[in-house]
């Protein structure tokens, strides 16, 4: 699943701050079916243990698409459910301890929000790093956003070491502004989960990002 990361471009999130339970499934696989190249589990507020039947499913659903599913935060629920990856924010931990546990084969990632951040996730041994929020997003209520002038000195020092996600706000309208900035992967969580078209807004969002130009 390594390689699969080191091919994608697109992050998307099953958040269900909004999906409900009942949506969860079905528009992972829109995103998946558009070209996301990961899919994370996200479940502010909700008990892991509830979550343990839909990360079995979404495992099995990334092994169907042969991309990495991705756990954010939950140790337990990561090991229970097989998942390929662990997404841990700022405060959620250490990645050595997260390695221990979890082994090698598991890919880590990394919440960054600023240049010196994304810096340390490389030396503390991330397998990527998530960086933003560029813009503010409803996502992660009352920080700001981070703007788009570190984009590229991050992607030159940390970008091209591990895959490096610029996150917060992105959409269709301001995609093409973050990739002049250099940015060369991006996650998009509410303009795709809102879209009416999951599949397609993905797909189309997709397209600019095999397009883009390379620093």
């Amino acid at each position: 699943m390594k390689t699969a990361l080191q091919n994608a471009l697109l992050y998307g999130i099953c958040d269900l701050g909004y999906l409900s339970l009942e949506q969860a499934l079905p528009v992972s696989r829109q995103l998946l079916e558009g070209g996301a190249g990961i899919l994370q589990l996200r479940a502010k507020g909700h008990d892991p243990q509830e979550l343990l039947p839909l990360a079995i499913e979404l495992k099995a659903l990334c092994d169907e698409f042969k991309v990495p599913f991705v756990v954010n935060d939950h140790i337990e629920l990561a090991l229970e459910s097989h998942a390929h990856a662990l997404h841990l924010g700022q405060d959620d931990g250490s990645l050595s301890d997260a390695r221990e546990r979890l082994g090698l084969d598991v890919i880590l990632g990394r919440s960054t929000h600023s240049l010196a951040q994304a810096r340390a996730a490389l030396e503390e041994g991330a397998d990527y790093i998530g960086f933003g929020p560029l813009f503010p997003t409803p996502t992660k209520k009352g920080r700001p956003g981070i703007g788009l002038n570190d984009i590229a000195k991050m992607q030159r020092e940390v970008g091209s070491e591990i895959p490096a996600f610029c996150i917060g706000g992105i959409k269709a309208d301001n995609l093409s502004d973050v990739l002049a900035a250099g940015a060369q992967r991006v996650v998009i969580v509410s303009y795709l989960l809102t879209s009416t078209d999951v599949c397609s807004s993905t797909a189309a969002i997709l397209k600019p990002l095999l397009n883009k130009p390379t620093l």
